[in-house]
């Protein structure tokens, strides 16, 4: 394309026509040119670049994709933890929602918007001087993986800030999704390549921000759209409807069917009216957001320590679809309960294939009496989990014969046993591989040491080759061993051992969670790394102590203590304990003088020493701005409260962590008091 411009000049026009032509295609779906033209302006710009390398700049489109690929992924700690929403079924618990409001923010009148709830992947965007310098994902809500060099990817989203805006500095947070045509263009193509299909547009979604190739995160076709704005007093904002247009004018994308409303019946209206027409979109929404619409009265309402008060997220009812059931298999978890599956005829419900549903138990089975070539009726609970919601018996042939548990465990062959009162039936030979298989699943799972490369296949390998009897054997494996497993280069075991090497650092609390300790699930996890900061506290805890932790009953103490009772079990923990897997809370960072924040803190300071629990949402600070203080003045904040806790700060809208004090007679001070005594 002739041109008497500058290089400089036209550079700078290039990559404002790619931007404007990006935002007609994303943005507002209105294209005004081919792809074929839009690619000879890319072409274009890129030969230009390449010619003058100085005219080169990150927020230039030509640097989507740059870099090599990355070993890994950084965690990133959130400005502000992200928090999920509640869920609500029903118009009535709408109305409920409102009236919890109503009675937070008695004689007000209250706005919602309305917003579609997208079925995709969580992010958070970070831009300074209006340049695009760091997304990531939700993680646990406090941390997440820095997956930047994947999110420039996205044509979506731009590189640089527009409008009165351009130069700020400011974080949005969205969801990232791959629409239903791009899904299906997806799959087609990794149906050809022989490679195995997605399962639906969030799985696809999710693992395409974890490839850590970015050329080929550029390949697939993910989409973003950004909701909320993060800091929207530094914009002049002080409603959430301004927010959005506050977002869609610094030139990001925003979901255009939102909707604001002046009551909870105009709400529920909007909710009822996308139930029926969510088939029109091209992408997944599984449900409505409502929220309210001013910034100052969700500030008062504040938040509980896994949702805000001010929103909450309207769930469609489920579809459903009848199919056959061909079979009825038992598999074998991580604990050894026996699991009966139904094997169905393959049926498209809720944006994806199922082919399998869990019967959970033999009382499940004979609640719905359900037996092979029986005709069903499926759904998704929660619209992930298949289960099966009713047997059509007036379709059902003949006499077909009932399923009984086995009476041998189908993965060892050992007996299995049903206790008095208890539903599940249960193997209790602790050396089955099929338990050792899903104990190690367990343990490299999200949310666990979080061990890429570590799946269910390589995992199934590992065991049935011998290498691994348990979770520890992980850390001691032999790459040249791992690397004549089928289908394992020498890239993905070298990519295995180092998330391996990573996952050594993971906090304490996500390695009491890995270990798989019955009914022990993360947030319990969390709050007996709370109470106890070493796995030789926890080990030397009894029952009655254990029960105090808050989450924490007589069932799940019981089960904590016989855990660090078994033979084998102690074991395994040595084997992690060499391994160097942290085994106790991390120590406060070093100061430069070498001393830790609690030790440089005097002696004689009201928080030396002492254990502090946080309840309620503060107004002179954020409950990390305390945290931090009170641990910079020698305390030690834990998330329960039991005999050995020395203050309790209740802020507005306390839980049930006041009671508790009050209960125990434990000291407890309001905000002003704190900031009284960090002052010293």
């Amino acid at each position: 394309m002739g041109t008497s411009k500058s290089p400089k000049a036209r550079v700078r026009e290039l990559r404002e026509l790619i931007r404007y032509h990006d935002e007609r295609y994303y943005t507002d779906a209105d294209p005004e040119i081919t792809d074929p033209e839009y690619d000879a302006l890319l072409h274009e710009l890129l030969e230009l670049e390449t010619a003058h390398p100085e005219l080169v700049t990150p927020d230039s489109p030509t640097q989507r994709v740059s870099g090599e690929p990355t070993d890994g992924f950084a965690t990133v700690k959130h400005s502000e933890p992200m928090l999920s929403l509640d869920n609500t079924y029903s118009a009535d618990e709408l109305g409920e929602f409102d009236s919890r409001i109503g009675k937070l923010l008695p004689d007000e009148a209250v706005e919602y918007v309305v917003e579609l709830k997208l079925d995709g992947v969580s992010i958070a965007v970070t831009y300074e001087n209006g340049v695009l310098v760091r997304a990531a994902t939700r993680g646990d809500g406090t941390t997440g993986d820095d997956v930047t060099t994947n999110i420039r990817t996205l044509r979506s989203l731009p590189l640089r800030l527009a409008g009165p805006h351009a130069g700020a500095n400011v974080e949005v947070r969205g969801e990232v999704f791959m629409t239903r045509s791009g899904f299906a263009s997806l799959n087609d193509a990794r149906r050809r390549s022989e490679e195995a299909a997605f399962v639906n547009p969030r799985n696809a979604a999710a693992g395409s921000l974890k490839l850590l190739d970015p050329g080929e995160v550029r390949e697939r076709p993910l989409r973003l759209y950004l909701y909320q704005l993060m800091d929207p007093s530094a914009f002049g904002v002080t409603r959430h409807s301004d927010a959005l247009r506050a977002i869609a004018g610094m030139g990001l994308p925003v979901e255009p069917h939102w909707e604001l409303v002046d009551s909870v019946e105009a709400a529920v209206a909007a909710c009822d009216a996308w139930r029926d027409r969510r088939d029109e979109l091209d992408y997944d929404t599984d449900g409505m957001v409502v929220k309210v619409d001013s910034l100052e009265q969700r500030e008062r309402l504040g938040s509980t320590a896994k949702s805000p008060r001010w929103g909450i997220a309207y769930k469609f009812p489920a579809e459903s679809a009848s199919t056959t059931v061909t079979d009825i298999v038992v598999q074998v978890g991580r604990t050894g309960r026996l699991t009966p599956v139904a094997e169905l005829e393959p049926v498209f419900v809720s944006g994806s294939t199922v082919s399998r549903a869990t019967l959970h138990n033999a009382d499940e089975i004979e609640r719905l009496d359900v037996r092979v070539g029986d005709t069903v009726m499926i759904e998704k609970g929660g619209e992930v989990i298949p289960k099966i919601i009713k047997v059509v018996k007036s379709k059902r042939k003949g006499r077909p014969r009932r399923f009984r548990m086995p009476k041998t465990c189908p993965a060892c062959g050992e007996p299995v046993s049903r206790e008095e009162g208890e539903a599940d039936t249960r193997c209790d030979n602790v050396a089955c591989p099929a338990q050792v298989k899903r104990a190690i699943e367990h343990f490299a799972a999200r949310g666990a040491m979080d061990i890429d490369g570590l799946g269910p296949a390589v995992i199934e390998q590992l065991v049935d080759a011998g290498l691994v009897s348990d979770y520890g054997d992980l850390y001691g494996l032999d790459p040249d061993r791992v690397v004549e497993l089928d289908r394992m280069a020498e890239i993905s075991t070298a990519n295995l051992m180092a998330a391996l090497d990573a996952s050594r650092e993971r906090p304490f609390d996500r390695v009491v969670f890995a270990l798989g300790i019955r009914h022990v699930g993360s947030r319990v996890a969390q709050a007996l790394a709370g109470r106890f900061p070493s796995v030789d506290a926890l080990a030397a805890a009894g029952t009655e102590e254990l029960a105090e932790t808050e989450e924490v009953g007589p069932v799940i103490a019981e089960s904590v203590h016989t855990f660090f009772r078994s033979g084998k079990n102690l074991d395994v923990l040595a084997k992690l304990r060499d391994a160097g897997v942290r085994f106790e809370i991390e120590a406060p960072p070093e100061s430069p003088d070498g001393r830790t924040a609690a030790a440089k803190s005097p002696a004689g300071t009201p928080f030396a020493g002492k254990r502090v629990v946080l309840t309620g949402s503060l107004e002179g600070m954020t409950r990390q701005e305390a945290r931090d203080a009170i641990e910079a003045a020698g305390g030690r904040v834990t998330g329960s409260v039991s005999r050995t806790t020395d203050l309790v700060v209740a802020g507005a809208n306390p839980g049930s962590k006041l009671e508790k004090a009050r209960e125990l007679g434990v000291t407890i001070v309001g905000e002003k008091e704190l900031q009284k005594l960090l002052r010293g």
